[in-house]
């Protein structure tokens, strides 16, 4: 296959910024999607303390090739010092959205944005 197809899994401090995230890799097309699951609870140390709290967390499809755009952008949007981002590799799938997701994130830019 050209170009491999990734998914990156992102966490976000709540549903706004998570959207905002996510409508920004889509609409410059450094994503095809951006799947977000609002209140997800996370456990981790932080700076010693042990946190428990409520995040959002974006699933998005993308190439490989794109990975380090994705990471650069993530991390100018985020308010988070040390974000999520972590790519997983997709192993198969139907073949149809495989190319979606390439011919999505080939394509210039588009302006606008419609809401289905």
């Amino acid at each position: 296959m050209k170009h491999s197809i990734i998914l990156v899994y992102i966490t976000a401090k709540d549903k706004n910024q998570a959207r905002a995230i996510g409508r920004a890799l889509v609409r410059e097309k450094y994503v095809a999607c951006a799947n977000i699951i609002d209140r997800i609870n996370s456990l981790f140390f932080w700076e010693g303390n042990l946190c428990d709290g409520s995040e959002a967390a974006l699933i998005v499809k993308t190439r490989k090739s794109l990975l380090d755009k994705v990471i650069k952008r993530v991390k100018e949007l985020h308010t988070y010092s040390v974000p999520c981002i972590v790519a997983l590799p997709i192993a198969g799938g139907n073949p149809d959205f495989l190319k979606w997701v390439r011919q999505e994130t080939e394509r210039k830019r588009k302006s606008g944005i419609k809401n289905r």
